[in-house]
């Protein structure tokens, strides 16, 4: 198999446009007939940096168009399998695409950029770019294959490279040509090159990489390349502007013992053998956006689904989540051996055949009494659940809404709990999945100084109740949960104006929970979560 890799100029002056995509369009005139695979850079129809939208769509017409027609003509008549990376067009903006063109001119297949960098997600007021499409990459897909004449083709585009987790995902996916269209403008070439390099051996698959050279001096970018399933580099572009030629053999893969004195195997196979996913982040299909891209308005089931299962119960947790809760809600206790367990009320008796306050009991002690038994018989033997249990399950599969009930009103939170809490959270990777909700001004001030990065919702308090909004602005909080009926509209169009998500506690009802959409709240707690959480959708 014959390859042509191209690597155009590319320039920080938007006032070299048009010099450099004709130059762009003369390189695939030169692009040799008997070639067989053709690979252009990413963003080919932008060959100068870009600002705002508007730089951006105005590009996108003026060269768009010009580009397939031409990549069309190419791959036609080079009777060749062209990719070039451009925009498509969807109604939510464009979308960073890699194009399959097979050698009849026609689009055989689509990839997009499965991680697309913070510059592409942020509006044009946050410095990004404004008008691409990153909705699908908020959900599960398996890699993107694509088989065209025997030879099986995965893709990485710039940002992709750095999701070194995902490269075992892709090398399951057995293929043999992974076809990179890049810019990564930030990174020297030895970076580039070890990367890689590292991709071709743990997918044990070819990579053809394109990108754009930043110029003859330049340190970092370009470095389009070619390399084996061994690793070795055979094609290397550095700052080389213009057309490579290479040559391979897509079928030729490399195999190494498994171990010593093992059978040969790819190297991929070898490790799957030992891989231990616990050790590792948690991922896969089951995983939710977190609390930072979920949409609103939200539904969070307070202590779980509790009008199917005794709250804050594994039960109500696991019902909610499984019917695809957007929060979930429990609370938490120390218990007098500072274990942390999961409980609404300070006293027993209402929930479990105990007596007296949770905090009093050691853990053990609370492992005597029944936590399932007076919801219904057939929970008898439920026992009462640690905040290290509902993290170890449900991490990341939920946002947690958690209510840290308070020892004491006016004294700090104890800070050994206070830090072991944090602790779970990060063991468990939890942190963007979390928020704390908090009464006592103290314990917010106390909680937002040892853990900034988690967010922190302002609770009721009975003296102070209409206060809530207020005091969320002081004390610099993300959120306030609002308590019925304490609120009105003034106090939600006050909160919003001033970045703050509004709760509401509780509603089961669904005439009231209309009306509160229409007052403008985004989460609503309820029991009852799959009856609100029909209400909610449809309206939404």
């Amino acid at each position: 198999m014959k390859i042509n890799i191209i690597q155009p100029a590319y320039t920080m002056d938007i006032n070299d446009a048009d010099i450099l995509f004709e130059q762009k369009l003369k390189y695939l005139d030169k692009c040799t007939a008997d070639a067989d695979l053709i690979v252009l850079p990413e963003y080919s129809e932008c060959p100068t940096v870009l600002h705002g939208q508007k730089q951006i769509e105005e590009t996108i017409d003026k060269y768009h168009s010009r580009l397939m027609d031409k990549c069309r003509e190419t791959a036609i008549r080079c009777g060749a399998l062209l990719f070039v990376n451009a925009s498509y067009k969807t109604d939510k903006g464009y979308r960073n695409t890699t194009y399959a063109i097979d050698k009849k001119g026609e689009t055989v297949g689509k990839y997009f950029k499965a991680h697309p960098a913070p510059s592409e997600c942020k509006s044009d007021a946050e410095g990004g770019y404004g008008c691409i499409d990153v909705d699908y990459s908020y959900q599960f897909n398996e890699p993107y294959v694509l088989e065209y004449d025997g030879i099986r083709y995965g893709f990485m585009t710039c940002y992709d490279f750095y999701f070194y987790e995902s490269f075992a995902s892709l090398a399951r996916q057995n293929v043999d040509i992974i076809i990179g269209c890049s810019h990564q403008r930030s990174d020297p070439h030895q970076t580039l090159e070890i990367i890689g390099r590292f991709l071709s051996y743990n997918t044990n698959s070819y990579l053809v990489r394109s990108s754009v050279s930043l110029g003859a001096d330049s340190k970092i970018c370009g470095c389009s390349m070619v390399v084996a399933p061994d690793g070795t580099m055979l094609l290397d572009m550095k700052n080389d502007v213009g057309i490579a030629t290479c040559e391979i053999d897509p079928h030729k893969k490399y195999y190494k013992p498994a171990g010593f004195g093992g059978d040969l195997k790819p190297h991929y196979e070898y490790i799957e053998v030992g891989r231990r996913p616990w050790f590792y982040r948690p991922g896969g299909s089951a995983i939710t956006t977190d609390n930072t891209i979920k949409k609103y308005p939200r539904v969070c089931a307070h202590r779980g689904f509790s009008a199917v299962a005794p709250e804050n119960s594994m039960p109500a947790f696991g019902a909610a989540v499984a019917l695809g809760a957007d929060e979930i809600e429990f609370d938490l206790w120390p218990t007098r051996d500072g274990e942390i367990v999961s409980c609404h009320d300070a006293t027993l008796e209402r929930i479990s055949t105990g007596t007296g306050k949770v905090y009093e009991h050691t853990y053990e002690e609370l492992l005597q009494y029944d936590f399932g038994i007076k919801f219904d018989e057939k929970y008898k033997g439920l026992r009462i659940v640690k905040f290290e249990e509902i993290l170890k399950k449900f991490s990341c599969h939920t946002i947690m809404n958690i209510h840290i009930k308070p020892l004491s009103m006016t004294e700090e939170y104890p800070e050994e709990i206070m830090k072991k809490i944090v602790s779970l959270i990060k063991k468990y990777d939890c942190e963007k999945y979390v928020y704390f909700m908090l009464e006592p001004d103290i314990h917010i001030k106390q909680f937002k100084k040892y853990a900034p990065h988690i967010p922190v919702c302002v609770g009721h308090l009975q003296e102070r109740p209409y206060e809530i909004v207020d005091r969320a602005i002081e004390l610099g909080a993300q959120k306030v949960q609002l308590f019925k009926p304490y609120f009105n509209r003034e106090m939600i169009d006050k909160a919003h104006e001033n970045g703050i998500i509004c709760n509401v506690f509780w509603s089961d009802d669904e005439k009231e929970t209309k009306e509160f959409l229409d007052m403008g709240i985004d989460t609503i707690l309820t029991n009852d979560y799959l009856k609100i959480a029909k209400i909610v959708k449809a309206e939404s």
